[in-house]
């Protein structure tokens, strides 16, 4: 178990970088969603170079340059290019998904003695907040800036009865790159109605560049020791299950591909159960290193949860990008799927005079060349 209160190096790494600059934040149209709404391309900028970009259509982010331990600077996250590709084209690449990340079982919930039916997009499920989802929608933003590093605020309220959910939710997402090589995200929503909230984002990594191939030579850990077991329609059973002796234990750092054959569809796509002190907790989630470029990216949240989606049924080809299976891990912190239906999960409920408050941070950093990617924690 690794539990640890502050986000920090871990042993054997450097910063991403020396700084080279000031922080900035600009901001460019471009263009519009078919029926008219503008989109804005906010682009962050740290001292050390790092470089995140972001859009206004589905609070996405599009791009996140990071140098390697040669200083060559690459995006380690998907994307489409141009960034107009992105009003015709449906993807969750880097989108935030809500208001219910991942799966809530037969499209329907009972809260306070009320039966609510959702939209249907997952066969007789309902997935990442429905058809019209937070990712399909243009978000309010504005730039932000302060003494740890410069940003983007996007806010959107959700009427009432959108895709089935009750409540008016008033949601707010900070995204900020600070001068320390960390992408910060954090999430706010308040309602006038009870209801169910759990919102994260589904960037899809790939530390050795997008575009470069697949991440089965990528090496993980996950700071869990349980996770869920799944239906075929990848529902939780409600059980909850040891990583112990399975192909699903990521305790000890090592490689995507070396236990893949073993999973079930050659795919992992299973929510795991993060080690924490206490609920809410600020604690390490996952550590992914690409031992080629010598990137290395350690997430830490307060989620309960963080599903791990390697992405066997990636296919998007387009004139100046081409993506297939398993070219990028995505490592969605989030509550657990289908928690509407399971009491026993960690409540996603958020009632009139709560706010739902939820942090991840992605840190980045370069592993000296020559050190042993297994070591340590």
């Amino acid at each position: 178990m690794i539990l640890v209160a502050v986000p920090g190096l871990a042993p054997g790494h450097t910063p991403a970088g020396e700084p080279i600059g000031t922080a900035t934040i600009s901001q460019t149209s471009v263009g519009a969603t078919p029926d008219g709404k503008r989109v804005d391309q906010y682009t962050l900028t740290n001292p050390q170079g790092l470089e995140v970009t972001v859009l206004t259509y589905g609070a996405m982010i599009t791009t996140v340059k990071v140098p390697d331990r040669q200083g060559r600077l690459e995006s380690v996250t998907l994307f489409l290019d141009p960034p107009s590709q992105y009003l015709t084209r449906r993807t969750v690449l880097g989108t935030i998904v809500g208001r219910y990340a991942n799966r809530i079982a037969g499209a329907r919930f009972n809260l306070d003695g009320v039966l609510y039916r959702l939209s249907t997009n997952a066969g007789k499920n309902h997935i990442h907040g429905g058809r019209q989802g937070f990712h399909t929608i243009v978000w309010d933003a504005a730039p932000v800036e302060d003494e740890e590093g410069v940003g983007v605020v996007l806010t959107h309220t959700s009427p009432d009865g959108h895709e089935g959910y009750p409540g008016t939710l008033s949601v707010r997402v900070l995204y900020k790159l600070t001068h320390e090589n960390s992408l910060r995200m954090e999430y706010t929503a308040t309602t006038d109605k009870p209801t169910h909230v759990n919102l994260t984002n589904h960037a899809y990594w790939n530390l050795a560049g997008a575009g470069s191939g697949d991440v089965l030579d990528h090496i993980l850990m996950l700071n869990a020791d349980h996770y869920l077991p799944v239906d075929a329609e990848k529902i939780p059973a409600g059980e909850i299950h040891s990583v112990r002796g399975t192909p699903m234990d990521f305790t000890r750092p090592h490689t995507i591909g070396s236990r893949i054959d073993q999973v079930e569809g050659r795919n992992y796509d299973h929510c795991y159960v993060l080690n924490k002190e206490h609920p809410g907790q600020l604690s390490l989630a996952a550590r992914l290193t690409d031992p080629k470029s010598g990137r290395v990216m350690e997430v830490y949240t307060t989620q309960p949860g963080v599903q791990l989606y390697t992405a066997r049924g990636l296919k998007i080809h387009t004139e100046k990008v081409s993506y297939g299976p398993y070219h990028a891990v995505c490592l969605e912190t989030q509550h657990f799927p289908d928690s509407p239906n399971k009491p026993h999960f960690p409540s996603t409920v958020v009632r009139p005079g709560q706010t739902y408050h939820q942090i991840t941070v992605h840190r980045f950093s370069v592993r000296k060349k020559g050190s042993n990617a297994f070591s340590g924690k």
